[in-house]
């Protein structure tokens, strides 16, 4: 008999131990979606490049540009220390930059907005 009341008594922890309930962290079925940060070319002055040469830098490698913009952001360079000359996607934004830094243009880091 002294067998089956240990017996019991495991068996009575086993069943204790095994009923614990289990809290499990809660999930939302929310999606929250975000936008991709866009990145900032911008060229800064320098006392080598042209105001020429920066406005064609600006006119071949960033779509869009007009002349007049290209010549306006040029004199933004110049007076101003530098010019946002395109802002958009992070791939977009390293191919615009890369290409007026392989042309000889000053150029700040990429940052996103």
């Amino acid at each position: 008999m002294e067998i089956c009341a240990k017996f019991s008594e495991r068996l009575f922890m086993t069943k204790t131990v095994l009923s614990a309930t289990v809290v499990s962290p809660t999930q939302s079925s929310q999606t929250v979606r975000k936008p991709y940060p866009n990145f900032k070319v911008i060229v800064l002055n320098d006392d080598f490049n042209t105001f020429e040469h920066v406005a064609t830098c600006l006119l071949k490698h960033i779509p869009n540009m007009t002349e007049q913009l290209a010549w306006e952001l040029t004199n933004q360079v110049h007076f101003q220390g530098q010019a946002l000359v395109w802002s958009g996607p992070l791939e977009q934004a390293e191919l615009y930059h890369q290409q007026l830094r392989r042309e000889g243009l000053t150029m700040a880091p990429l940052e996103a907005t």
